[in-house]
């Protein structure tokens, strides 16, 4: 490589294999970009081919400095790069090498003083016990960002109060750290950190005291500090700062011991704590100007102190409200929260919550104008708001895992409802009450429900008695309800459902009369439905759809009564079905369908007249041992745009060759996967009929107890995937080598016998 004199960039980001820079990289003088210098294993002194690139610049990355000596690093020269504006120095992230000595590391990271130009510094896995003096020095006036991380053996941080110009500071991983105090700020700083902007802590184990000396008053902490975040230190305690007049965002995560006050952040618009000791909001309201929050998250906290009043000016006009793990929350009431004023609200694991609010507050205050509401994991709320019909603005609702509620809503669906989801809700009956109801319509013509999705709700008898869930209605998902016996009593689908998904209702017999009016309907798909014997009238005359996917649905005889559309089908889907046995005689005019599966339907199902589509690019046939012989007499090759073809054998066992031998079976050079399963006679494959797959890129073969060998290795050279499973013969003979097929596959990426890898792709 020492070569090429010319080159000017280097970047071997993401080559994570490469263990060492290239030798004689220092006689390549024109470089300015290096990703990553890599000092490897016994090449240390490979750190001094630094000295004579003195053209580098922008980002520069220095690692594997556990192979470094002292004396080697000063020779690198960094303190002459004055080009390099962010410099990373990394050390190994293995501690236990008994070549790591600490005082041999503090030598190098002194000798590694770079220019004073530099404007980023991150150090990394850094094994010394004290930090260089220089990292703190006050003529790097450039420095904008500093990144400390697992340095596992420091006990102390430099004085880096002192890099005037600071704006990002990021502390990770310091494990022998138990107290942060006036060393971080350096003597006779009267403005210490006066630019920083975002200060992080992260993974401190042994952290306990941060001691900000705010007793001396020459010392301005932290004027400019808009972003704190403090995460994963379990054993601080005490408070925050008392004094951040620019903080706009704060951030606590799993630090269970400390107090939380943000009583003294007048700014404060983004709140996330979870997992701590206390949290407290102090002061005189009529002293203090405070604004509130914009969005916060409130998780797993041991002592809300917060009154009531100050709650409400603090949280009241949140956009983003998510609460979670509050163990005595009754209501957001009780604790002087509402639903009004929050655009966006979450409330999860709050196990004594028993409802939201209550309906004398809600009429108090002006109408709520939340758009999403989310609840999970609220064992005990029975109902929400009454007046919830009147939330003007909401859009999405999501219930999950609250096993109390009976109905979702007491009166009509909010007029702007476009999302219901319900997961979970094992005693919920109804969508609504209709004795609260009056017999009025759940959801009058202007509703603009979208989607509707039902999900483990066991208890739910059916959608709605009048039948006019919503006309706009555009995905309607249920599945998991085995109590649900009918969608709509009067057995009238809404108008614009584009898409019908129904699943696991075991006593569900009709789905609705026609499909008439649901011109719009695109996908369907529905699966354990035992007792819907067919679908409804119309389904011929639905020209928007595109799929049909029907799943377990043993009463279904065949579609020559209610027809199918011919103009925009692409996949039909007829899967154990066991007493389905017949194809439509003119399925070949179906000429938009793309993928094809008939699996495991009754074994008398035969191959239509005029054959299969030839647009078919994905074809599946199972127990259809009348199908498979008529195909392979009409032609497989037939199918010229064929990609994915997966044939099941049951009942074929007259086939001893795949493809057939005896009358020289021809695949289609489109195909990429085959899987073949269960030919209990088949005993070889034949090499023949593969000769034209030239794109073949997965093969699969299962449940094939004779078959002894594959193809000639030629027609397996485009392949990258084989499995093989339940064919002990194969197996046998593919076995890693030494079996007498693995000259046929030994160059292919990856290889898999009952599902365990024999072919690691690293051994190419």
């Amino acid at each position: 490589m020492g070569n090429l004199v010319n080159l000017h960039y280097f970047d071997i980001r993401g080559a994570n294999s490469i263990e060492r820079i290239p030798f004689r990289i220092g006689k390549l003088t024109n470089l300015q970009r290096v990703s990553n210098f890599i000092i490897g294993e016994g090449e240390g002194h490979s750190i001094r081919e630094l000295k004579y690139l003195s053209n580098l610049k922008g980002d520069f990355c220095l690692s594997g400095l556990e192979n470094v000596k002292g004396e080697d690093a000063g020779e690198a020269k960094l303190n002459e790069k004055q080009g390099i504006d962010r410099l990373v120095l990394e050390w190994s992230r293995d501690f236990r090498k008994d070549t790591r000595e600490k005082e041999v590391e503090e030598w190098v990271l002194d000798s590694l003083h770079p220019s004073k130009k530099l404007e980023q510094l991150v150090i990394q896995n850094y094994g010394g016990s004290k930090f260089s003096a220089w990292i703190a020095d006050s003529s790097f006036k450039n420095m904008l960002s500093l990144e400390l991380h697992d340095c596992k053996n420091c006990k102390s941080l430099p004085s880096i109060g002192r890099l005037l110009l600071l704006k990002d500071l990021s502390i990770s991983g310091l494990d022998q750290v138990h107290k942060i105090g006036a060393e971080l700020f350096g003597e006779n700083q009267s403005n210490a950190f006066a630019s920083l902007e975002s200060l992080c802590f992260g993974n401190m184990l042994k952290w306990e005291e941060w001691d900000l000396c705010e007793d001396d008053e020459q010392v301005s902490k932290f004027p400019s500090l808009r972003f704190l975040s403090i995460r994963e230190c379990p054993l601080l305690l005490g408070r925050l700062p008392t004094i951040l007049q620019s903080l706009q965002k704060l951030e606590i995560y799993e630090c269970k011991r400390l107090l939380v006050s943000i009583s003294s952040f007048p700014l404060l618009c983004e709140l996330s704590v979870i997992g701590c000791e206390e949290l407290v909001d102090e002061g005189s309201l009529s002293v203090q100007k405070v604004t509130s929050l914009k969005n916060v998250s409130l998780s797993n906290i041991s002592k809300f102190n917060i009154s009531a009043e100050r709650m409400m000016l603090r949280f009241a006009k949140s956009e983003k409200f998510v609460i979670s793990c509050w163990e005595e929350l009754g209501s957001l009431s009780q604790n002087g929260l509402s639903l009004v004023g929050h655009r966006i609200i979450t409330i999860a694991d709050c196990p004594q919550l028993v409802f939201l609010e209550t309906e004398e507050r809600l009429q108090l205050d002006k109408i709520p104008g939340v758009e999403s509401l989310e609840i999970r994991d609220c064992e005990r709320l029975n109902r929400l708001p009454k007046v919830l019909h009147a939330f003007p603005f909401i859009t999405r609702i999501q219930l999950q895992n609250c096993p109390a509620l009976v109905c979702f809503a007491e009166r009509n669906f909010p007029p702007a409802l476009k999302e219901l989801r319900i997961v979970n809700c094992v005693n919920l009956q109804y969508l609504v009450d209709e004795k609260e109801n009056n017999n009025k319509s759940m959801c009058s013509n202007t509703c603009l429900l979208e989607r509707l999705e039902i999900v483990l709700c066991p208890s739910l008898m059916r959608l709605s008695s009048r039948g006019d869930i919503c006309n706009r209605l555009q995905h309607l998902d249920i599945s998991y309800s085995p109590k649900l016996s009918s969608l709509f009593l009067n057995a009238k689908l809404p108008v614009m459902l584009k898409k019908l998904y129904i699943g696991a209702c075991p006593v569900l017999e009709c789905i609705a009369q026609d499909f008439r009016e649901t011109t719009d309907l695109e996908s369907i798909c529905i699966w354990s439905a035992h007792k819907i014997k067919s679908l409804p009238r119309g389904l011929d005359k639905l020209s928007h759809l595109q799929e049909i996917q029907l799943i377990s649905f043993p009463n279904l005889v065949s579609f020559e009564e209610i027809g199918l559309p011919t103009t925009n089908l692409r996949v039909l889907t007829i899967s154990s079905c066991e007493n389905f046995g017949s194809l439509f005689k003119c399925i070949n005019n179906f000429t938009s369908l793309r993928k094809l599966k008939v699996w495991e339907c009754s074994a008398d199902i035969s191959f239509p007249e005029e054959g299969f589509p030839t647009n078919l690019t994905s074809l599946a046939i199972s127990n259809a041992p009348k199908i498979y012989t008529s195909l392979v007499e009409w032609g497989f090759n037939r199918l010229t745009s064929l990609e994915d073809l997966d044939i099941s054998g049951e009942g074929c066992s007259g086939v001893v060759s795949f493809p057939d031998e005896a009358i020289g079976m021809m695949l289609p050079p489109s195909l990429t996967n085959i899987s073949i399963r269960r030919f209990q006679n088949l005993e070889f494959m034949c090499s023949k009929g593969l000769q034209h797959l030239t794109s073949l890129q997965l093969l699969g073969i299962f449940d094939c107890p004779k078959l002894a060998s594959l193809p000639e290795k030629d027609m397996l050279l485009s392949l990258e995937r084989l499995y093989i499973s339940n064919c002990p013969s194969l197996e046998e003979g593919c076995s890693r080598g030494k079996g007498r097929e693995w000259s046929k596959i030994s160059h292919i990426p990856c290889v898999q016998i009952n599902y365990k890898t024999v072919i690691p792709r690293e051994l190419h």
